[in-house]
């Protein structure tokens, strides 16, 4: 006999799926290939909050902030910390029917580094092949775990276009005394074999929109919009696409050749680099301050109204200071999707 099993029914889209014993809510689906709305995946970011409507569970640690205990009380849960103990019944909070329809089941692949490379002193570009072809979204992100004596597993978005299944890039920002990221410039060398899981997130490119593309990254979450920007140019679409990137100095900027190259090819792509430190360099003749003024400025000047759509990736602070920027830009909340980056908590 198998592990005994649960079944999960979800509500207002009436999708069920089962849920084993010792294994998370979100994880069954998952494996099940049913892309709920998701961030950390560890309790720390409230995305995944639904109100459980029926049956029996238990819940593993998780942040107060992402779930207060006044929410606990009025039956709120975290689908990424939940354990099922009977069958359940569960009422989404936020779902995308376009990420339902577009959901890929999670699965386990096995790489070798084939590249270390430095492309600013504190980020890198990671390239892995896999052995088999991983099928993703532009914009979506897997689990990369090292090998070792102690398991080291962080979570990191394709910078490659999905068309480029087998062999993929990420761009990964240093950390001091990062497990991780630490390793780049270490033992992490071309020919080790490192576990990878996923594809996972939804904030991945949609199709056939009208209006104008806005992309806004910091840091490494150049690594999901540059995988957004080139699934966007082969698809064939023609739209206006303007690329801020937030940066603190003219040594954290890269690739400035390959947007340069992108923009005498598509004229209607736009590249912005806007540097927070800068307000003493000379040499610099490009946009200062923080990135979400300068998108701020942009969309007050450019009279989209609600036509536009918003991609933004990068660590929260950067995050909740654009979110009300759009809101008051009347950016809709629909076309409007983040990669907030968490912190890792081990």
């Amino acid at each position: 006999m198998g592990a005994p099993t649960n079944v999960v029914r979800l509500q207002p889209v009436g999708i069920e799926f089962e849920v084993e014993e010792n294994e998370t809510v979100l994880d069954a689906a998952f494996r099940q290939g049913i892309a709920l709305p998701h961030g950390c995946k560890e309790g720390q970011c409230s995305a995944c909050k639904c109100v459980l409507t029926g049956g029996d569970v238990e819940l593993k640690k998780y942040s107060t902030f992402a779930l207060n205990e006044m929410e606990r009380g009025q039956d709120y849960i975290l689908l990424c910390r939940t354990l099922a103990y009977s069958d359940l019944e569960v009422e989404l909070l936020n779902y995308d029917e376009e990420v339902l329809s577009k959901s890929i089941p999670v699965k386990d692949f096995t790489g070798t580094v084939t590249n270390v490379a430095a492309l600013t002193h504190d980020i890198r570009l990671l390239e892995i092949t896999l052995e088999q072809p991983l099928k993703f979204w532009a914009g979506q992100y897997v689990d990369i775990t090292l090998p070792g004596p102690e398991t080291i597993t962080r979570s990191f978005s394709m910078a490659n276009p999905p068309g480029e299944s087998q062999k993929l890039a990420f761009i990964i920002k240093k950390y001091p005394n990062g497990r991780f990221s630490s390793r780049l410039d270490g033992d992490l060398v071309v020919g080790t074999e490192v576990g990878i899981k996923g594809p996972y997130g939804t904030c991945f490119r949609r199709e056939n929109k009208t209006g104008a593309m806005i992309l806004v990254g910091g840091g490494s979450g150049m690594s999901p919009l540059w995988s957004i920007l080139h699934d966007h140019i082969s698809s064939g679409e023609v739209r206006p696409v303007y690329f801020f990137y937030g940066a603190r100095t003219q040594g954290d900027l890269f690739y400035l050749d390959r947007f340069a190259e992108l923009a005498a090819n598509h004229p209607e792509f736009t590249f912005v680099p806007v540097l927070s430190h800068a307000a003493d360099d000379t040499a610099w003749s490009g946009a200062k301050g923080f990135v979400h003024e300068a998108v701020g400025s942009h969309l007050r000047g450019a009279g989209y109204g609600e036509d536009v759509d918003v991609y933004a990736c990068g660590p929260s602070p950067m995050i909740e200071a654009l979110t009300p920027v759009l809101q008051m830009n009347d950016v809709e909340s629909d076309r409007t999707f983040f990669d907030k980056f968490t912190p890792a908590n081990n």
